[in-house]
């Protein structure tokens, strides 16, 4: 996880750029490097790096000895590179995977370099022979990526949309910040004044699409032993790395399967020191805390419970959003345990690289409100469209939380090769219903075999921003009395006319939006709809709790207890 920032075609002395580059320092605490590119008064890298592989050779923007002419920024892991780079025969001059990079361009192009990557990743490549300058993103968009271009011919790039925000174009106010699309690459030319130039968008990735570079799994007719095969593969990926490895856990299905397979798989790689996980709830009674207990005793993991108050919530809310860049209801309520859990990893501890369960539930069908699909076929579209909106919303806030504080988050359940196998499973199989739980057949695939406790294994889903909390009094509901204190019934009725774009339908999205518009001033658009449930008629409020469905899942829950 590290922080790009680019700048090509400056209107203005490149070094007038700069204060929007420290914008997103936090994403690379280990070291900086700002380098105009030799030739081009007009260009400029800034780089902020969190390093994990490497930690000699692995600064950026990187070239080589042998491919002087071909610069490149990127942040992500390529965990295939060592493979890639023996099959193809490249000779490295790092043990930095993004090196490979630079060779399968200068291989085969910009399209076949993004086909062959097994990982999470954006980059910037500027080829100064050619004056192309490529940026791209991985399939999910994990790793963000933000830019401006103007007719004028200005192009800037930076990891957070925070990183856009002091760069200037002469004669020109108002910039919008776009996100770059992921699974594509864009194109640009610099013309003789070092104008860039749009010269086209291209997809090389799609959610379900079997993925072009070689997986190390073997498919089978059984469903339950490739399931397993593939996460487990997407696991063991992920943990390349010269740092700590640890794990967040909620004690929900999703986080601790993850949890324990990177357990199994780092003792097999003989990993000898003890995984932390973490857990965070509001008091000890927390429904994450109590579950993750006996996953972290099931596990001998080195186990941390970290508690906040609504308060603390509260005291940290606008720098939340600040990190988000987003104020989608549903994924800053996510978003304020998180904050907190990735606060203490960096404070307490010396883990690093964090391994969770983001995606399983936009992949697997895991929202409760799945149960309401009217077929099969409709809650496949529907788990497609979440998966490609997942940048958006809960892989923005997986980023951003940990990324605030200097970690790097992996998510294998975003696996490009786990999600295609998944997705090419009939619908029907993959739609819950009342005799079969959401994810049943992920449960399934690990039923029995004691990797964590059973009834873990077969735990309802909970919300991860209603888990925190106790039973009694959900986070939610602690914000949405916190912002009847902030907004006025006056203030409230004026929602439609001052934000007629996304207006808010209560006083805490209100207060919300309001936050957000004084750090990022007419980009509204970051967010362009607010997360909501589908099939549950005229739903304004996220929570799963006010879901019928989810009632009926606690109260039986509270009976067997």
């Amino acid at each position: 996880m590290c922080g790009i920032w680019c700048i090509f075609g400056s209107t203005v002395d490149t070094h007038q750029q700069l204060p929007g580059c420290f914008n997103i320092a936090h994403r690379g605490p280990d070291c900086f490097r700002c380098e105009n590119v030799n030739h081009f008064t007009r260009c400029v890298f800034g780089f902020h790096r969190l390093a994990i592989v490497d930690d000699i050779y692995g600064m950026q923007p990187m070239r080589t000895h042998a491919l002087p002419h071909i610069w490149m920024t990127y942040n992500g892991e390529i965990y295939n590179f060592r493979q890639v780079q023996k099959k193809f025969g490249y000779q490295f001059e790092t043990s930095c995977d993004g090196e490979i990079l630079i060779h399968l361009y200068n291989d085969k192009g910009p399209r076949f370099m993004c086909e062959q990557l097994y990982g999470v990743f954006t980059f910037v490549l500027f080829d100064t022979k050619e004056r192309k300058i490529f940026i791209g993103r991985d399939t999910f968009g994990v790793r963000p990526s933000f830019r401006i271009y103007t007719e004028c011919g200005f192009l800037a790039v930076s990891s957070e949309a925070k990183g856009l925000k002091g760069v200037t174009v002469a004669s020109q106010k108002s910039l919008k910040i776009e996100a770059i699309e992921p699974g594509t690459f864009e194109e640009y030319k610099l013309d003789e004044n070092e104008k860039a130039e749009f010269v086209k968008k291209e997809r090389f990735h799609s959610i379900g699409v079997p993925p072009k570079y070689d997986v190390n799994v073997t498919l089978t007719d059984d469903v339950s032993l490739n399931l397993r095969s593939y996460l487990i593969n997407a696991v063991r990926m992920r943990l390349m790395s010269h740092r700590r490895l640890g794990c967040m856990l909620s004690g929900g299905l999703d986080s601790s399967l993850i949890a324990a397979l990177t357990v199994q798989e780092a003792r097999k790689q003989g990993i000898t020191y003890p995984i932390q996980t973490f857990s965070i709830g509001m008091d000890d009674e927390s429904p994450d805390l109590v579950a993750a207990r006996k996953v972290a005793k099931h596990l001998a993991s080195e186990h941390h419970e970290i508690r906040f108050s609504a308060d603390d919530a509260i005291n940290h809310l606008r720098n939340i959003i600040n990190s988000l860049e987003s104020y989608d209801i549903t994924t800053i309520r996510a978003s304020i345990g998180m904050y907190f859990v990735s606060k203490y990893i960096r404070e307490k501890t010396d883990t690093v690289v964090i391994l969770s369960g983001e995606g399983a539930d936009e992949v697997c069908q895991g929202y409760i409100y799945f149960y309401r699909q009217p077929t099969p076929e409709e809650g496949d579209q529907e788990s497609r469209r979440l998966c490609q909106d997942l940048y958006l919303y809960d892989v923005l806030r997986a980023d951003r939380t940990t990324a605030a504080h200097g970690l790097e988050l992996r998510v294998p359940f975003l696996d490009h090769a786990f999600t295609s196998y998944y997705l090419s499973l009939p619908a029907s199989e993959r739609a819950p219903t009342k005799e079969r739980a959401e994810k049943y057949l992920l449960r399934k695939a690990f039923d029995g075999l004691d990797l964590i406790p059973s009834e873990i294994l077969w735990r309802p889903k909970e919300a991860f921003s209603d888990g925190v909390a106790a039973k009694t009094k959900s986070l939610f509901q602690y914000m949405q009395e916190y912002a009847e204190t902030q907004i006025s019934d006056t203030d409230f009725q004026r929602a439609a006319t001052l934000y007629p774009m996304n207006t808010p339908k209560s006083k805490e999205a209100f207060l919300y939006r309001s936050i957000f518009e004084q750090l990022f001033p007419g980009q509204e658009h970051l967010t362009p709809y607010m997360w909501l449930p589908k099939w549950c008629g005229d739903q304004t409020d996220p929570s799963a709790r006010v879901l019928k469905h989810y009632k009926e899942q606690q109260g039986d829950a509270d009976k067997n207890q």
